[in-house]
């Protein structure tokens, strides 16, 4: 299970829509920025920066964000600030991303509250200070910002710039998931599932999973899988908890992926199929999940839909073994007692040259 503290760290993107001056020529606003309007130079901006009735050019949008920014206009100080973020059209420069997001934020501008936040989260543009980073987490928060509000959470769940407070932390994690927050859902779900700071509730799991799950958030997929698999909080249903295993698994979730191998080797919810318990273990093994090395090292030893090797097997019970894996250690010794010196060396050469390049 990925930590669920985990924080959104992205620069939200400010996708306006042009359509709303329908009935106003793109000329006639041209004009109007020329003229010194701070809505028109902005919109223009907006126009050059989307390629929305334009073919688009970033440094053009640069240029008429920037007038309406030095007007004061804080929706285009935001907006120049995410260009100067990601170097779009100007050199990439955090501390002028920085200056654009605080003249914004200090506006009351909530978007542009969050980005400060982040960068003050962050260290990007400014020093590292989760005391500022949760200042400005709280305004854009307490103005409804999804993204705000789980990342107020995530700072009162592990007492970072503000004191450990798990009643606020589920409060702002709450929030942000009835706002359709994928990861806050699933924290939520989680919550619920192990009893962190809420009572144990799997059905209140189930239902943030769920919906987490429904927007292809590969972690509640895979946890949604878990339930209904062993029919914790909704009835025992082997062929839902496939399709949610694969659904992750697709996406590249090792423990998902490991799963759905299990599935398919005990035909649970899908035909027994060593092949495809081999494919999905494999996955998974090269994650460096350990379960699924294990298992992987099993069917490489067993001949379950795959040929014989017990090289291969080997270097999976090792690999599953290094990681403290009581299970992989044991079947190393019983494989190793059938091999020769020279297979020993070759797999565990095997075994390091994996370990090698996973660290890459």
């Amino acid at each position: 299970m990925r930590s669920w503290r985990e924080k959104v760290f992205h620069l939200v993107l400010l996708l306006s829509s042009a359509l709303f001056c329908l009935g106003t020529r793109i000329d006639e606003f041209r004009k109007a920025a020329e003229q010194g309007g701070e809505f028109a130079q902005y919109y223009i901006g907006l126009i050059d920066a989307t390629g929305q009735g334009a073919a688009g050019d970033e440094a053009e949008a640069v240029k008429w964000y920037r007038k309406a920014a030095e007007q004061g206009y804080s929706i285009a100080q935001f907006s120049l600030g995410l260009m100067y973020a990601n170097g779009a059209g100007v050199a990439q420069d955090d501390v002028e991303a920085v200056k654009w997001f605080r003249e914004a934020a200090e506006q009351g501008y909530a978007m542009a509250q969050y980005n400060l936040g982040v960068m003050c989260d962050t260290g990007r543009g400014v020093a590292e200070d989760d005391v500022e980073a949760v200042k400005w987490y709280r305004k854009a928060a307490e103005q409804g910002d999804a993204d705000a509000q789980y990342n107020l959470g995530v700072m009162y769940d592990t007492g970072q710039g503000v004191a450990e407070d798990d009643v606020e932390a589920v409060k702002w994690y709450r929030k942000a998931a009835e706002q359709g927050g994928a990861i806050a859902q699933y924290n939520l779900g989680v919550m619920y599932q192990i009893g962190e700071d809420v009572a144990e509730d799997d059905v209140e799991a189930v239902k943030w999973y769920r919906r987490a799950a429904e927007q292809g958030y590969a972690d509640a997929q895979s946890n949604l899988g878990l339930m209904y698999a062993s029919g914790r909080g909704v009835p025992e249903d082997v062929v839902a908890a496939v399709e949610w295993f694969s659904r992750a698994a697709e996406q590249g979730y090792a423990t998902a992926q490991y799963n759905l191998g299990v599935m398919y080797a005990n035909g649970r919810g899908v035909a027994e199929d060593d092949v495809e318990a081999v494919k999905w273990y494999r996955k998974a093994a090269e994650q460096g999940d350990a379960m699924a090395q294990s298992n992987l090292g099993v069917m490489y030893a067993n001949r379950e839909g795959v040929a014989e090797d017990d090289v291969m097997g080997y270097m999976w019970f090792n690999l599953a073994a290094t990681q403290g894996l009581e299970d992989a250690k044991n079947n190393k010794d019983i494989v190793s007692k059938r091999m020769t010196r020279e297979q020993i060396a070759a797999a565990q050469k095997l075994s390091r040259l994996f370990w090698l390049s996973a660290r890459k």
